[in-house]
């Protein structure tokens, strides 16, 4: 007899809390081999295939695509070592009983019995919404546990029934994950004996934030408590407190669009770096004819082309060894500026899915041949939507070369929780004195927004002016190789 075994939307590593269901790679009744992709989601970070630890016979599929999932959702519930009844035959399931596939990714496996599943509470849905619990394939509670309810052999399931948590979106779990990104906001709780579960979070989609934290610490030792009419982020929200769902209902003449997965986590790592960093700018011109021969040199004597990206990435990883102020970030809750050894390049790059920032590990010990191979591999993935969540992270500083899109400044806004970020506009020829005299070279306009707490403006005006020397004399860099 056929074990039904439900498998769940597992921990994307990262933070994450939820994905959204882009496309199903199944369909009810398809047999499935282990470890093979059954559906694509996008999360905050990226786009990935979720692989399914067991193989068998789907039987019911979770969510319609567009669905958002929290973490440890159902997606799809597989029956283990059944036949299909269209005489389908062996298509690769293999042995589906016993052996498992381990851990694909983070959090889940079957290399052990499947863990018991989590109990989510379900809250009340706020007025107007319709999540109940007695749709077609929606978990309900048999004799105590999960189960999953049949679902029509060519009818897709409908997704778990979602409760509003006071910000949209969002189920609330006794055991599930916390919606916390931060690992300041995670120590900070937990040198205070702090429980984040009992907190509702006012970052998106009630992320936790260190402010939450810090309200609800005071708000413990000083006897504070909310009004219920307007509830401090922070604090636990009874459902009396609950402030109104704004109406997404768009006006005559307005057109609404979302800002979740990729475009809103840009929105809000941009809106906390302005929020949070005290960012100054300051730019030079350099006249970067000789970089552009040197380039064209390099190109013609052979092997791989090498790319105008690569050659200033190569001379940022320079500038940062003279500098390495500008290779750091600022630990606010112990006031601590922390300087990077490694060099892990981030750089900005626009995809029809918005901006990405790619990180080149280890750029610091790259040639430019190198860095061309991985701009192009990286770029190639942002593109398709392949780039993995830890191809997303981990930068320390970021190139940002908005010069491909016909302009000639600007004033980047730094990469948080990065300390600083480059920006190059476009080479054009412009008038310029070259030895004494007025001629047209190839100049462009570079800029630094660098983060005022790790150093001042002589250590940015430094780092600037090397950068711009070696644009100007490729030569300079020879001193450093």
């Amino acid at each position: 007899m056929a074990q039904v075994l439900e498998f769940k939307l597992p921990d994307l590593g990262e933070g994450l809390t939820e994905a959204e269901i882009v496309r199903w790679l199944v369909e009810v009744g398809d047999v499935v081999a282990i470890d093979q992709p059954v559906v694509e989601v996008e999360t905050a970070k990226a786009m990935v295939e979720v692989p399914c630890p067991y193989g068998g016979v789907v039987t019911a599929r979770f969510g319609e695509e567009g669905t958002e999932l929290p973490v440890g959702a159902p997606l799809i519930t597989v029956a283990v070592g059944e036949r299909p009844a269209s005489g389908a035959g062996d298509t690769g399931a293999g042995d589906t009983g016993s052996q498992g596939s381990g851990n694909v990714l983070v959090g889940y496996g079957t290399s052990e019995a499947p863990a018991r599943r989590r109990r989510v509470r379900q809250q009340r849905p706020v007025s107007g919404t319709s999540a109940t619990a007695g749709q077609t394939g929606v978990p309900g509670a048999v004799n105590g546990r999960t189960e999953a309810a049949p679902a029509p052999a060519h009818a897709q399931a409908a997704g778990p029934a979602t409760t509003v948590n006071g910000q949209g979106g969002g189920l609330v779990r006794e055991d599930g994950p916390v919606p916390v990104i931060s690992p300041l906001v995670r120590r900070l709780a937990r040198q205070n004996g702090l429980d984040l579960r009992e907190l509702t979070g006012s970052g998106p989609d009630g992320l936790i934030l260190r402010a939450d934290v810090e309200y609800a610490l005071r708000a413990a030792g000083q006897g504070v408590t909310a009004s219920p009419a307007e509830p401090h982020p922070g604090l636990p929200r009874t459902s009396a407190s609950k402030p109104p769902v704004a109406s997404s209902a768009a006006a005559p003449g307005e057109i609404r669009t979302p800002l979740k997965g990729i475009r809103g986590a840009v929105a809000d790592k941009l809106a906390r770096s302005r929020r949070e960093i005290p960012d100054a700018t300051c730019w030079v011109d350099a006249d970067a004819t000789e970089l552009m021969r040197a380039r064209t040199a390099m190109n013609a004597a052979g092997g791989p082309k090498i790319s105008l990206l690569a050659l200033l990435a190569r001379i940022c990883t320079a500038a940062l060894a003279r500098f390495p102020e500008l290779n750091s970030t600022v630990d606010a809750q112990a006031r601590e500026i922390v300087r990077f050894d490694q060099v892990h390049l981030g750089f900005a790059a626009q995809t029809e899915r918005g901006l990405v920032v790619p990180v080149v590990r280890d750029a610091h010990a790259r040639d430019a041949e190198s860095l061309t191979a991985e701009f192009a591999r990286l770029t190639e993935a942002g593109r398709t939507g392949t780039l993995t969540p830890a191809e997303l992270t981990g930068g320390t500083f970021t190139l940002n070369n908005y010069g491909v899109f016909g302009v000639d400044g600007s004033t980047p806004i730094i990469n948080h929780p990065e300390a600083a970020m480059l920006g190059v506009g476009r080479i054009v020829p412009k008038p310029w004195v070259h030895e004494g005299e007025l001629a047209v070279r190839q100049v462009v306009q570079l800029s630094l927004t660098f983060d005022h707490r790790v150093c001042d403006g002589g250590v940015a005006g430094g780092f600037l002016r090397y950068v711009a020397d070696c644009v100007e004399q490729p030569a300079v860099l020879l001193r450093t190789l």
